[in-house]
Parts: structure tokens; sequence; C-alpha cells
């Protein structure tokens, strides 16, 4: 962790994970991020995958550095205390973030009417309020009809939720910028991040826009590289590789450590082209480049081709499990400074990570755990609300709060 953020207070009234992974990415940063969940866990609480206690480790590891309030969010009394938490006083407090309805009682108007800087951070579906999920808006955009093997037409959803991803970052990045706007002007925003909004502008930035509307659909590639030349090839120990080269250096230092400088001349000069010069013409010509190079690394073992490829500058990768990630990669896992082991609430010991960014020079906090459901709630009333022993012991008689 770090403390570029220091001092900021985040209320959290979020579920799923673009919501919680903007909170997880500004508490990592040092924001005081306070999460609120309906008392017994809200919707993610037990998502999979699960401890062996029935633990959710997907919580765990999106609530880390937060702390966490337990209300009951069906009664008017816990609705106040929630609305009062994200309005509390303070220069740097007021940012509230959600992906609760537009309407009703956690309403941009009504936090508003409560402080008037306010600035509520809302992750939403549809642009229109409609409901949606990531996986939803990327079958809405196109993404899973462009994947998988070119002989079949049936969709291939993906497995990595990259819109809620891109929210959680998009929305922490929005956050933070009206905060600033609001530290020179006073203005508080209501800032509506939808994922549909970010799918379709994100393919837009691509130019995959354009490209539908100039020249269609992209056609279904399997695993060839689009635009340049990259794909999977299988070597002669059983082992699956991916190869792309890009730029003129990555091309020209594959093609001499294979040794086909020959007969890839022989092609370029049959039809008039240079592949060093253009990576769109080795795309377009894959298919002849494609055989030669699946001869050559077939014929070579991952041992062979490793010291080859990396002193040639080769960009290459090996397949492999996130299980033999996990156990034996040192650049992801092992031994990697992004992660600190932690006991975690589930019971169990493990490395968590923290945040992706470095700051060259400057030492890393240590991580903190992701809160028991409700372990922070006397400390946040107490501090936040200025409310006393007595009143924080009625509010639990009563069960408003846990």
């Amino acid at each position: 962790m770090y403390e570029l953020l220091k001092g900021v207070r985040v209320v959290e009234g979020a579920a799923f994970i673009a919501g919680p992974s903007c909170g997880l990415h500004m508490a990592q940063m040092g924001a005081e991020v306070i999460r609120f969940d309906q008392i017994g866990g809200g919707p993610d609480f037990r998502r999979w995958p699960l401890a062996p206690d029935g633990s959710s480790l997907y919580w765990e590891g999106l609530n880390k550095g937060k702390k966490s309030v337990a209300i009951d969010l069906s009664r008017p009394e816990g609705r106040e205390l929630a609305v009062s938490l994200a309005t509390a006083p303070g220069e740097n407090a007021g940012l509230f973030l959600t992906n609760y309805p537009v309407r009703g009682f956690l309403s941009h108007e009504a936090l508003k009417a409560r402080r008037a800087d306010i600035v509520t951070g809302r992750v939403m579906g549809w642009a229109d309020g409609s409901p949606a999920v990531d996986y939803t808006v990327n079958a809405a955009v196109g993404v899973p009809m462009m994947t998988g093997p070119a002989d079949d037409d049936r969709p291939v959803n993906h497995v990595l939720p990259a819109w809620d991803l891109l929210g959680g970052a998009y929305a922490a990045f929005v956050l933070v910028s009206a905060l600033l706007r609001r530290r020179a002007t006073g203005e508080g925003a209501e800032i509506r991040v939808p994922l549909s909004d970010l799918a379709a502008t994100s393919l837009g930035h691509l130019g995959q826009v354009a490209e539908v509307l100039t020249g269609g659909d992209r056609p279904r590639m399997g695993n060839d590289l689009f635009g340049a030349f990259g794909r999977d090839f299988l070597c002669a120990d059983g082992k699956r590789i991916i190869v792309v080269a890009i730029t003129p250096r990555q091309w020209k230092g594959l093609v001499e450590v294979l040794g086909l400088a020959e007969p890839v001349a022989a092609i370029e000069a049959e039809l008039g082209v240079r592949f060093a010069a253009d990576e769109g013409a080795r795309f377009r010509h894959r298919a002849r480049l494609f055989p030669l190079f699946e001869a050559a690394i077939a014929a070579r073992t991952v041992a062979d081709l490793q010291p080859a490829f990396d002193a040639g500058g080769v960009t290459w990768g090996g397949y492999q499990s996130l299980a033999e990630a996990v156990a034996n990669d040192a650049r992801l896992f092992v031994g990697n400074p992004q992660f600190q082991t932690l006991d975690h609430p589930s019971g169990l010991t493990y490395p968590a990570a923290g945040p992706a960014a470095t700051l060259a020079g400057e030492a890393r906090e240590a991580l903190r755990r992701a809160p028991r459901l409700g372990e922070h709630t006397d400390e946040v009333l107490t501090a936040v609300l200025g409310l006393d022993s007595g009143a924080i012991g009625a509010l639990h008689d009563k069960g408003i709060v846990a």
C-alpha cells in the first residue's frame, strides 16, 4: 500500500466487482474506505470462489484494507445511518461510491440535499438504468462473436470480467478527478460509470467501431493475432508457446533465430512485400508464413528455444495454468513484492495482492486484510458520526447495526 490518498475518506455501498474494485484501488493508495453492507452480508458476501469454511475468497480479495459497517438497510433508521455516513463532513470526505440504483434513498439528489458538495461515483449496467453485468454487456457489444475457432459460429464468453475491472479503475480515476475539482471550485458531482458505455467507448478508442462501419464485422480467426504476426505453436516436447512479432525488431529476431531468412525472402519476392516493414503484410499473408514457423518450432523443444529466443529479442511466452503460475512463476507470484502473506478472515493464510503500481524508490506499506463483516461498526459510528456508546448500544439493541 501507499499513502498518496492519505486523509481522503470514501464511503462505499457497492457489490460485485466494479464498485468494490474501485474502493480497493483507493484503499491501496491510502484512502480510508468505509464499506457498509446489509447485516448478514450483501449479494456478493458468499460469492465464489469459496474457502473450505464457506467464506468468499472473492469478497476477501476485493475488500482488503477497508473498514466494514453492518447495517439493516431495510429499515428507515438503517438507511439514515448509511446516508449520514456518505454525507459526513470533512474537506476530504463526502466521496460516495455505489452501484445502487439512480433513484432511491441513495440517489445523488438525496445525498446532495444533505451535503451540497458531495461527489457520487455510481457504477451502472446500462446507461439508461437497465440492469446488466459484465458478461451481458460483452455479449451486446459483439466481443464473444469475434473470439473462438474460425470454423465455429457459437459465441465464446470471456472468463475475465474486463468491463468490470476497467469500470473499477475508471471510477477511481474520475472520483479523484472530481475531488481535485472540488478542492478548486467547491463543486460536487454525480459521476455515472455505465459498463455499457465503458464497453462501447473502449471499442471506439481501439478503432473497432470505425472498422465495422467501413468493412463489416471482424471474422473469427482462432488464436491468430489480429493485424500482425502472432499465434500459438506446438514444440517438439509437446509444450505450446505463443510467439508475437509486431515491431520490425521482433520480426527480424524471430526469423533469424529460427533460420527462416531465405524462405521468408522467397515469399516476399513472390508477393512483392517486405514483412519487416509492414506488420499488416505479415497478417494478410499469415497462411503462407505460418507453415514455415510451425515446422521450425515443432523441431525444437522449449528448452532449446528459450535461450535463443531471449538472446534474439523474440517476444514469446509459454502457456501454463494459473496453479502452475502461482506455484512456480517468480515474475508473477513467487517472490513478487506486490504480494504479501496475510492471515485472512476465512482462517486461511495466503499471499494477498497489493497495488499493481509501484512508486519507484518508495517503500510499500504493509497490506491490511479484508475486514470481518461489521468489524468496524462501532469505531466508524463513533469517529465519523460522533455517536456515544449509549447511542451505539441502543442501535445494537434494536438490530439496526451489527
